[in-house]
């Protein structure tokens, strides 16, 4: 069963978002919460699987509520959707930042809601496929310059290669299509790049790959 939060401070839409998550047999909402302060405090009580995160909130915003959600050792296990009302929202690149799973735009359909929080339980990492390509292009442009990590140093250079195409957005089942491995080993590969880097998904990856310079602004997967 996968436990979600509700972070949103317009009931409706979390009554929107309850009635279709209710539904499903395998995901049951064990919470709500109207500001960001509360849906900490939320988290450190139920220990959800998953939170679906608004931004703009009172007291908190879900920006600030990620970060501190995130950075608990306590929560490690919890992972944050952000929810966005536009495909480019300021916000995304610190969400980005700090450490949010993934992101969904609040106009999408239930059964894209339903995949969002099934593959952030995975703990795989979820943009809205109206978003993914953009965001990633608006993130590497905010990159000033490479900050070398010396975390990339136990990265082989097949995990290099893996990591580049996880920072251009391409799936695991891409991955393993573009390099000729099959699905598995592109799975186990993305894996042991997040165990070394220490991030929490793939969306740290995409953020460790423009800011180590192991990805330019600009590149694309060839």
């Amino acid at each position: 069963m996968i436990r979600v939060l509700l972070a949103d401070d317009h009931w409706l839409v979390r009554a929107g978002f309850r009635s279709v998550l209710d539904d499903e047999e395998d995901i049951e909402v064990v919470g709500e919460a109207g500001d960001g302060r509360e849906a900490v405090d939320a988290c450190r009580e139920l220990k959800p699987d998953v939170v679906l995160m608004d931004i703009r909130m009172p007291v908190m915003d879900g920006l600030d509520a990620t970060q501190l959600i995130t950075g608990d050792e306590r929560l490690a296990a919890v992972k944050v959707v952000i929810l966005t009302t536009f495909d480019l929202d300021d916000y995304v690149y610190g969400a980005l930042r700090s450490g949010a799973t993934g992101f969904l735009v609040k106009d999408s359909g239930p059964e894209e809601l339903l995949h969002a929080v099934r593959v952030a339980a995975r703990g795989d990492a979820l943009i809205s496929p109206s978003v993914t390509r953009r965001l990633i292009a608006e993130f590497a442009s905010r990159v000033t310059g490479p900050r070398p990590d010396p975390r990339l140093d136990a990265l082989t250079e097949r995990e290099r290669e893996v990591m580049r195409l996880v920072a251009a957005g391409l799936t695991n089942d891409e991955i393993a299509a573009r390099l000729v491995l099959s699905q598995s080993t592109a799975k186990t590969h993305v894996s042991r790049i997040m165990t070394k880097l220490g991030a929490r998904d793939r969306s740290q990856v995409v953020v460790m790959a423009y800011e180590s310079g192991l990805v330019s602004p600009g590149w694309q997967a060839g």
